[in-house]
């Protein structure tokens, strides 16, 4: 039985395009930013060196940790509709959306209508996918991008035409230069669906693939070639990496670092990327600024074995324990990404983000290749159900060992496993209708699994629900499967308890969802689900409304004074140390770089507040060696930058801070911070003491 359609317009897939629409879009102008990628955006306006290295400040001292294809897109729309939160998060959003509409283009040809509806629903809302949908990191592009590969090759293998086979992996080439290494994680399923799928003899299928292959290297690698043939006083200097090369960071930070967890470069017991530094800009859209509900500011998260994250939704920071001992990247719990293990996608930190369906997904790959096994054919449905298992199956082997990922990074899951779904509910039917062998079980049985499943996520997160949910989805699908059970003798009410058996499995996923974009999560390292409020599992703020968006617009808790103050009410990251900032204006003698600060931390907020430009010497994480002694002090005496802000604790590159402390004079707190100021009131919210230095000549 297929589900009755009429017309030209497809009424549940508008249905389905309009609940993303609004998962996506409800008040997405307040959903906050990733603030690191978002003054990247504001430099990348300002030049095009900027805008094709990426740069995270507009003079090129330094880029952010990505390639820039997703950022160039973000900057596009940002220079249509002016810097603002909403105009550098709309191409996200828009992503998400499409990417529901390919699902439903992509699986309609092979397994019918009702299962294209399924799978786009159920990606719709899928938590993390909506989570990160409502941020700008980049995966919702890359997720987009990778979805219309998909597309283009499915393409290939229906009209047995090469070039829509290259078409295919250009766009995984460009997936690589949205977020590197992780573009490649589908290629298992797009070298073994063509090879299994074209008609045609294998020899020719291996030269084609060949052939895709190397133009999808020429494609990934030609900005990372370009950038690195140029000489390196010419450019940039290449956030994250080690040696100042895009490779590098491809290869390393962005590739196998994470499955290895050494993120400390070099071995200098530096913190990596992503390991929270002393600053902790806030953790939650609703501009609690990394402080708890008493308004005092949290201490530094620590880093340390499974420790999840704050989770009792007060807006305090991320607990982690351990310090930055350069081994970091290798703690089980880092993150709150659980421990590694066969069980990490079913555990507690991972569960409620992706994992709701993977019971269900297991029933409906086992049905699918049990109606093989029956009729010895493999046909293109099975094919097809080969390459969303080739998605998913190297993705889950992924993330249960890596040692360095944030749970926004399952996103990547979510279309195989709507797939998979989808088809899995069509072909489970298909078994349960013919009433014969142990495969017509396979549906019931799947649902009431499926159910226990959801229940343990529930119970595993009983702090941020009443107790009493967790015995709804057992009844569900006991109720359901036991009907089913009963049932089995009239088809078309059979037919409607199965929909509603897997529709009932959507419910707390949903829940999850819904809560996410209406409680509000990290909008720079996203979790979904009640817990998500006041978490992230990383240290960069990007909470609340953008400051610097408008012109001529005050500026929450004072205005910026002196050349190119460019502000709205509202916050991004931390709010400005007005002090700090008048007292740098009205020093200001044209220096390319009105302060130099150790990290990106410090910098973002007067980057985003002001048209001032600031140097983040060491990048993200503080940890970059962008800078030498010599090459600072030849800055310094061509008159780029003269003030500094150091925290003298440990962080940041030693030589250069040494050289900036026995060089450089220090200015008085009392120039620049106001006297009420406490240790727990730092300037960015630093709960440790920070040094202000002028370089006199």
């Amino acid at each position: 039985m297929k589900l009755k359609f009429k017309g030209s317009i497809d009424f549940l897939l508008l249905g389905i395009i309009v609940l993303s629409i609004f998962l996506n879009f409800y008040q997405l102008q307040d959903a906050g930013t990733n603030t690191y990628y978002t003054a990247a955006v504001k430099s990348m306006l300002k030049n095009f060196h900027a805008f094709f290295y990426a740069s995270f400040d507009p003079a090129g001292f330094i880029t952010v940790d990505k390639p820039p294809v997703a950022l160039w897109i973000q900057t596009l729309s940002a220079s249509i509709f002016g810097l603002s939160d909403f105009s550098v998060l709309l191409p996200e959003a828009l992503a998400g959306v499409i990417s529901v509409w390919l699902m439903y283009i992509i699986v309609k040809p092979k397994f019918g209508r009702g299962a294209a509806l399924l799978s786009s629903l159920i990606l719709s809302c899928t938590p993390i996918f909506v989570a990160v949908v409502r941020t700008n990191n980049v995966d919702s592009i890359l997720i987009v991008t990778l979805l219309t590969a998909t597309w283009a090759l499915m393409k290939s293998v229906e009209k047995q035409k090469i070039g829509w086979l290259i078409l295919s992996f250009v766009l995984v080439g460009v997936g690589f230069n949205i977020k590197m290494l992780q573009a490649y994680m589908v290629l298992p399923a797009f070298y073994l669906f063509y090879f299994i799928a074209v008609k045609t003899n294998w020899k020719k299928r291996i030269a084609q693939l060949a052939i895709a292959t190397v133009l999808l290297a020429a494609v990934s690698f030609s900005w990372a070639t370009i950038v690195d043939s140029i000489s390196k006083d010419k450019r940039p200097y290449i956030g994250s990496s080690q040696t100042n090369s895009v490779l590098e960071l491809a290869l390393g930070y962005n590739g196998i670092s994470r499955l290895t967890g050494n993120q400390g470069g070099n071995g200098s017991g530096k913190a990596p990327q992503g390991t929270p530094p002393a600053n902790n800009q806030g953790t939650s859209n609703k501009g609690q600024s990394g402080s708890g509900n008493d308004g005092t500011q949290q201490g530094p998260p620590s880093m340390n074995g499974s420790n999840m994250p704050n989770q009792s939704g007060n807006g305090g920071p991320p607990s982690f324990g351990g310090q930055g001992d350069g081994k970091q990247g290798g703690s089980s719990g880092m993150f709150g990404t659980g421990t590694p293990g066969v069980a990490r996608l079913f555990s507690k930190e991972l569960s409620g983000q992706t994992s709701w369906l993977l019971p269900f997904t297991l029933f409906a790959v086992v049905g699918v290749f049990a109606s093989f096994w029956k009729k010895r054919e493999f046909t293109m449905q099975h094919k097809f159900t080969a390459f969303w298992l080739a998605w998913l199956l190297p993705m889950m082997v992924f993330f249960s060992i890596a040692k360095f990922f944030h749970q926004y990074y399952l996103s990547m899951m979510g279309p195989a496993i709507a797939a998979l779904t989808g088809i899995g509910w069509m072909a489970l039917w298909g078994l349960y209708k013919e009433k014969q062998g142990w495969q017509s079980w396979l549906l019931p049985a799947s649902v009431f699994a499926t159910s226990l499943f959801e229940a343990l996520v529930l119970y595993e997160n009983s702090s941020a629900i009443a107790a009493g949910w967790i015995a709804v989805p057992i009844v569900l699908g006991l109720s359901l499967s036991a009907l089913l059970v009963i049932m089995r003798q009239r088809e078309k009410a059979a037919y409607y308890l199965s929909l509603a058996g897997v529709l009932a499995l959507l419910i707390f996923p949903f829940y999850w969802t819904l809560s996410t974009i209406l409680e509000g999560g990290n909008s720079a390292t996203p979790i979904a689900g009640p817990n998500a409020h006041g978490m992230g599992g990383g240290p960069m703020g990007g909470n609340g409304p953008m400051m610097g968006a408008g012109p001529n617009q005050s500026q929450q808790g004072g205005s910026a004074t002196g050349a190119g103050a460019n502000q709205k009410d509202g916050r991004m990251g931390s709010q400005v140390n007005q002090q700090l900032l008048t007292y740098l204006e009205k020093h200001y003698n044209g220096e390319t770089f009105i302060l130099a600060t150790e990290s990106t931390q410090e910098a973002t907020s007067i980057m985003l507040n002001t048209n001032y430009t600031v140097m983040a010497m060491g990048g993200f994480s503080g940890s970059d060696p962008a800078l030498t002694p010599a090459k600072l002090e030849k800055m310094v005496k061509a008159g780029k930058v003269k003030y500094f802000l150091i925290s003298g604790q440990g962080r940041g590159n030693q030589e250069v801070n040494a050289w900036i402390q026995k060089n450089c004079k220090e200015v008085p707190s009392s120039e620049w911070q106001s006297s009420q100021q406490t240790d727990n009131q730092q300037p960015f919210g630093m709960k440790q003491s920070q040094k202000l230095y002028v370089y006199q000549g």
